[in-house]
């Protein structure tokens, strides 16, 4: 024997309610149906009642309301004939009830809670006489066998009567049986009263436990419990088996699929809960069973949550080693029917922190205070007040209590997204973390912990990515090719959030089409600023967030800050911040491990050369750099190598230009403040604080050619073209080659054009290669060389890849 129950969205429409009867039809073993009312009719009731107590008229309309739908529904679902006319007698006796109802409370102006659960209680009366007629079911009452009783205020389930009631009323059953949901009666007075909303699933798991059902299937609008809420998560998916602790812990935090209730009645007889489609038949759906198939899945099953907490906090000194004080917080409580769904307490017993709903807030907040009203007065308790606004969210797993960390890997991703936990509980079993954070905060809290343990098919980094020229755009075309790959392989999803360039920018949750983000930019890009970015980026809110500089503005540089406060981490090929005034410098990376993000600028020294990782690797196993010696300007290299009899001085720099291995305006290469701004980021890296000022300088070109426009350098630099052909005769004979070389030695820097011959490692350096040695306490005889590309768009572009992925971790 099986029972099975369909809820309000089941049989919310004729197409819905004519599934509901396929289904039934195609179950051959003894069945129990309970039915819940027609979707939205519940509430529609409970508003009519309060229109009508409120004397507004217009109730009127809200009850011709129900009356249509359920007329139509009649029409829609049975054949006409003496069927369609019998049942349209029998639902309209019971809507002229209804009517005579809401005319009294209209009359007297006034709605007891008697009066409200017996109109509540027509909608599940209404929709299970239409469902009995259409599958052919015989019509039992459940207020005949679900029987309650008042406990504080409210009423509970009588579970022994009902019990031997139900196996009374149902020793000689039909095959097939129609029961109305949720309402049952005082087993006292035999007023009507309900379970409570959501309370089809209990009246269906009261039946199947009392009767030893084989199963129980309860029939909704989704395919069964998800791993999070999909409206949050769109990665979000169906979770295969629950045991039932995990079930009943992610009920009680807000998943909506199954009324919390409903598990323990038949937890007890060991039968199964089967949670399945309406609208998706054929789907799996979640089974909830004692034990599940394969104890060695991931360690948490979901995350649930619940949107409308308040926070409650009873604190003071007078409650350090004083017996009872919680028994007393719970009792008053209790007593004025206020659930807490959360318990969190300071060792020191100082402060004990309860978790409630919204509404009841205000009420916990006032009992609270009348039961310390003396402690309060001698101020050993603190008045008692509610922070409300905020979200509990919770994550369970039967798992969690074998897997070490978890709650280390918890905390510490929350962290590093920027989110402030405010309470936190974790029971005994390890079933269950409940964390409390602002309700602004819960989007993102739900997505970062889908993310992090693995629910979600891929681990993602949403982009911010800033500046769309050379190095920007060839970063988009890499990642737009490498997504696919990143995804199946390294199970990375690279999502690109926001694009920006000096006149545009365009920001969206979803991402956008790297393949034509030059279109999307132009045809829905909004004006930039760097108001725009700071608000758009921090507003957005977005869990796992990089921001990606690849400009060379000072203004944009200026945005880091912010940025990494907020708990976006930052890549950046400007080097514009690494190498500004020390203390901008050393805030910005303290800033970035104090909030656990990551301040990367790679790119900044060598384009794609792994320069400042190899530093950083040094000094973090214990070496020491004693001195650097660098060709750092892949321009100038390039400029040097070109030069000859036949191409002078000032073509070689139109041609770095052109190849695209200079700033669009050279003279920053040829001027060396390129070269000073990567020798300053290397000796920071390298633990000496050092400033541009610092920097010895011995340059080639005289200071007057930076003065000026850009084209007054480019008719003047041809001026140099002579003495720099007499000098490289000279250097040719003496078979030297030209290196502008910036060093680092005993704390003092320099940078300057050097003649380097046959031996030294410097001279055989072709194209725009750069070129370091690290001298270091390790490597002092024999200094550490890295060498290879140290300009271009691409391998600077690939280096900044290799920054995000190192944020990844894959």
């Amino acid at each position: 024997m099986k029972v099975i129950k369909f809820g309000g969205t089941s049989v919310g429409s004729a197409n819905s309610i004519l599934s509901v009867k396929r289904i039934v039809e195609a179950i051959n073993e003894p069945l129990i149906v309970v039915v819940s009312a027609l979707g939205g009719i519940t509430d529609k009731l409970i508003n009519t009642s309060k229109m009508a107590a409120s004397g507004d008229a217009s109730y009127e309309n809200e009850f011709r309301e129900i009356v249509y739908r359920h007329v139509e529904m009649i029409k829609e679902v049975i054949p006409a004939g003496e069927s369609q006319v019998a049942l349209q007698r029998q639902v309209g006796e019971l809507l002229n009830e209804l009517k005579d109802i809401f005319q009294g409370i209209y009359l007297i102006k006034d709605l007891s809670q008697k009066t409200s659960d017996t109109i509540v209680s027509y909608g599940e009366r209404l929709s299970s006489i239409i469902a009995a007629q259409l599958t052919g079911a015989e019509w039992f009452d459940s207020r005949r066998f679900i029987k309650t009783e008042k406990k504080h205020s409210k009423h509970v389930l009588d579970a022994e009567l009902t019990t031997a009631l139900v196996r009374e009323t149902f020793k000689d059953m039909p095959k097939r049986v129609l029961v109305p949901g949720f309402i049952s009666t005082d087993k006292t007075t035999g007023e009507v009263t309900n379970l409570g909303r959501g309370g089809s699933d209990y009246t269906a798991a009261i039946i199947a436990a009392a009767l030893d059902a084989d199963a129980l299937e309860i029939w909704t609008d989704v395919d069964g419990f998800m791993t999070a809420d999909p409206r949050v998560i769109s990665t979000a998916y169906t979770i295969n088996e629950l045991s039932y602790v995990e079930a009943t812990e992610l009920c009680n935090f807000g998943a909506k699929v199954v009324y919390p209730p409903t598990i323990y009645p038949v937890c007890h007889k060991n039968i199964p809960i089967i949670i399945k489609n309406t609208f998706n038949p054929e789907g799996a759906g979640t089974v909830i069973k004692q034990e599940v198939s394969s104890p060695q899945s991931k360690a948490i099953k979901g995350i649930s949550s619940i949107n409308d907490t308040s926070l409650i906090t009873v604190q003071g000194l007078g409650m350090v080693g004083v017996i009872g004080v919680n028994y007393r917080i719970f009792k008053a409580l209790a007593k004025n029917g206020i659930s807490v769904f959360l318990v969190s307490q300071a060792s020191s017993e100082n402060s004990t922190s309860i978790g409630v709903r919204n509404a009841d807030a205000d009420l916990a907040c006032e009992v609270l205070n009348e039961e310390f009203a003396k402690e309060i007065e001698m101020g050993e308790i603190s008045p008692i007040q509610a922070e409300k606004d905020l979200a509990t969210v919770a994550i369970v797993g039967e798992n969690m209590k074998h897997t070490p960390g978890i709650a280390g890997k918890l905390f510490g991703t929350l962290g590093r997204n920027g989110i402030n936990v405010i309470a936190c509980a974790q029971g005994a079993s390890e079933t269950n973390i409940s964390f409390v954070v602002d309700s602004k905060s819960l989007r993102k809290s739900l997505n970062v912990i889908h993310d992090s343990f693995f629910l979600s098919e891929y681990q993602v980094l949403n982009l911010f990515i800033c500046g769309v020229g050379t190095v920007g755009g060839s970063l988009i075309e890499q990642i737009h090719s490498q997504r696919q790959r990143l995804m199946q392989e390294n199970g990375l999803q690279l999502n690109v959030v926001g694009i920006a360039d000096a006149s545009k920018a365009m920001f969206g949750r979803e991402g956008f089409d790297l393949g034509r983000f030059r279109e999307e930019l132009a045809e829905k890009g909004k004006e930039s600023s760097l108001d725009t970015l700071r608000d758009e980026i921090i507003g957005m809110n977005i869990f796992n967030s990089v921001f990606v500089d690849c400009t060379a503005s000072a203004g944009v540089a200026s945005l880091y800050k912010d940025l990494l406060m907020h708990n976006v981490s930052v890549v950046a090929a400007n080097k514009i911040a690494a190498s500004s005034e020390y203390e901008n410098y050393r805030e910005l990376k303290q800033i970035a491990r104090q909030r656990g993000v990551k301040y990367l600028f790679e790119t900044n020294v060598g384009a794609g050369l792994p320069i400042i990782n190899t530093i950083n690797d040094l000094i973090h196993s214990g070496d020491k750099i004693l001195k650097i010696e660098a060709v750092l300007s892949g321009t100038l290299n390039y400029i040097f190598n070109k030069i000859s009899a036949d191409i002078p001085f000032s073509k070689t720099i139109k041609m770095a230009q052109e190849e695209r291995y200079s700033e669009p305006d050279p003279r920053i290469d040829l001027s060396g403040k390129d070269v000073i701004r990567k020798l300053v980021i290397l000796a920071r890296e390298a633990g000496y604080r050092i400033e541009q000022s610092d920097v010895e300088k011995n340059l080639f070109v005289p200071d007057d050619f930076f003065e000026g426009s850009l084209d007054d350098f480019w008719k003047k630099v041809p001026g140099l073209d002579a003495d720099f052909e007499a000098r490289r005769k000279v250097l040719e004979a003496g078979n030297k080659h030209w290196r502008f070389v910036a060093k680092l030695e005993n704390g003092k820097a320099s940078v300057g054009l050097q003649e380097v011959g046959v031996n030294h490692p410097f001279y055989g350096l072709e194209g725009s290669n750069n070129i370091i040695l690290l001298t270091t306490e390790r490597y002092k005889e024999y200094p550490m060389m890295i060498q290879g590309y140290g300009a271009g768009a691409g391998v600077t572009a690939a280096g900044v890849f290799a920054d995000i992925m190192s944020i990844a971790n894959v």
